[in-house]
């Protein structure tokens, strides 16, 4: 059995409350991190020139997901409440593109939904789950995830999902794995990158531990994945052999989503759901923690609008 690399992570990069922080974005081009708060409607960004005290919040509606857009440096493309918007980077300003719910759905699906985890293909693809908002109801298997195509013509690639959250594709983009959390499972299918379509899913990997679950993940240049293991306040590496060869263990439990910043691993996290029980994990909880890995995450992708 292979030897498993362990880090121990003991306090934050930097400290702050995140109702549910998610979703690490690098870009190159600024140096900057952003990440989200999708319960307390924020999408914060940090210069990494600079450090912590760089800090910059933005006040936004249930942002759950970004990305870049090609061509367009005053502006990212999200996830939001309804849909698919664009943001103003001065200001936090949202302008709906896509809303994602139509008649086909049903009376008020769009209340009761909010968007969750995404990512973009290398064909320039915004890939998005939508999940129920918890703020209305408990999640069930009315999730959705949805692909936006350049020319803004949206697809629902897979149905029936809880909370759709982690998704990547292998380097070779032959393969696609995508995150359903409450079944603990992250699933693989069959790609095609020309056409964007999935066939042949299975199961790619379980998690199979008291009081965890799969969240958010990032793949590095070895194929290997990182897997938030919310609940835990680990983050496990698992190589394309679904087996575990690296463990970071962090101070607060409810660890969210990882990112890369060259061989740095960001990770957010959210407040901790049981604080009576798990009296140790309140005071990092909703923090933002680093810790150098030696190995480079696969490059982030920007959404290529043709129109």
């Amino acid at each position: 059995m292979a030897e498993i690399k362990r880090w121990v992570v003991t306090e934050p990069y930097l400290r702050l409350d995140c109702g549910l922080g998610e979703a690490p974005f690098y870009e190159r081009s600024s140096h900057t991190l952003r990440f989200v708060d999708i319960v307390k409607d924020k999408v914060h960004v940090v210069d990494l020139n600079k450090g912590p005290s760089s800090l910059q919040s933005f006040d936004v509606e249930a942002v759950s997901t970004t990305a870049d857009i090609d061509g367009r440096d005053n502006e990212i493309i999200v996830g939001a409440k309804y849909g698919y918007a664009s943001m103003k980077r001065s200001t936090g300003r949202l302008e709906y593109i896509k809303k994602v719910w139509d008649e086909r759905d049903g009376p008020g699906k769009d209340k009761r939904m909010r968007m969750n985890d995404g990512a973009v293909d290398t064909q320039g693809r915004y890939w998005v789950g939508s999940m129920n908002d918890p703020k209305i109801q408990a999640p069930s298997n009315e999730g959705v995830l949805f692909r936006l195509d350049p020319d803004l013509k949206l697809h629902r690639m897979i149905e029936q999902a809880s909370i759709p959250n982690g998704m990547g594709w292998s380097a070779d983009d032959k393969t696609f794995y995508f995150t359903d959390t409450p079944t603990g499972n992250i699933f693989m299918f069959d790609y095609e990158s020309s056409t964007g379509n999935l066939s042949n899913r299975r199961v790619f990997f379980h998690v199979d531990e008291e009081n965890a679950v799969p969240d958010g993940f990032a793949m590095d240049v070895e194929g290997c994945f990182w897997i938030a293991l919310c609940g835990a306040g680990k983050v496990i590496r698992v190589s394309r052999e679904a087996k575990i060869v690296g463990e970071i263990m962090l101070p607060t439990r409810m660890i969210t989503c990882p990112g890369f910043v060259g061989e740095d691993l960001f990770m957010t996290s959210a407040e901790e759901e049981d604080p009576e029980k798990f009296p140790d994990s309140v005071k990092f909880a909703g923090s933002l923690f680093r810790v150098s890995v030696g190995v480079s995450g696969l490059p982030l992708h920007k959404f290529k609008p043709s129109k």
